[in-house]
């Protein structure tokens, strides 16, 4: 699992448009939120991925990406994205290679049976690149409120470095 303070790992991956995302294209840009999700049109990762959409907003105004990755091939994410009004983008992960670099795939039991799967969790990546934040195993409802806040930290510990430019200078 990436470690706090260090580089978080690269990765380029499809979205539900079947374009492709790349980690390193943002580094010296912006903040990126990457949080993983088990499936599309489950409830918890629905609750999650409208939430975080219904934040959008917030987020770009504190100069962050989010995105959202699980083991979907993009054409279920593109139905997931147009049947809940999504726009957080969702990146596919079909052969669970960037799943496995963050340590979110694991063995766990469920109903009495060992099978292998996502684990939900959220990474929050400063615009430097460095892991800033790693919460594991959290719950959809409030997460994306949650992880907001940690973006704002993020920005008030440098405040004139992270936020967009609005073309207008005090």
């Amino acid at each position: 699992m990436p470690q706090v303070g260090l580089p978080a790992p690269l990765f380029s991956l499809p979205d539900a448009d079947m374009e492709m995302f790349d980690l390193a294209d943002l580094t010296g840009k912006q903040h990126v939120v990457v949080y993983f999700y088990p499936r599309d049109n489950t409830p918890g990762c629905t609750r999650q991925a409208v939430d975080f959409s219904d934040h959008d907003s917030d987020f770009a105004r504190e100069n962050c990406v989010v995105v959202g990755i699980s083991p979907d091939d993009c054409l279920t994410h593109a139905d997931f994205r147009d049947a809940h009004g999504l726009s957080v983008r969702l990146l596919s992960d079909e052969d669970i290679q960037v799943c496995r670099r963050y340590g979110v795939w694991q063995a766990r039991e469920v109903d009495g049976v060992m099978r292998e799967g996502v684990r939900r969790s959220t990474f929050i990546i400063s615009q430097d690149g460095i892991l800033q934040h790693v919460l594991l195993d959290v719950t959809p409802k409030g997460h994306a409120a949650t992880v907001y806040q940690l973006v704002q930290q993020l920005n008030s510990r440098n405040p004139h470095g992270n936020r967009q430019k609005h073309g207008r200078h005090a």
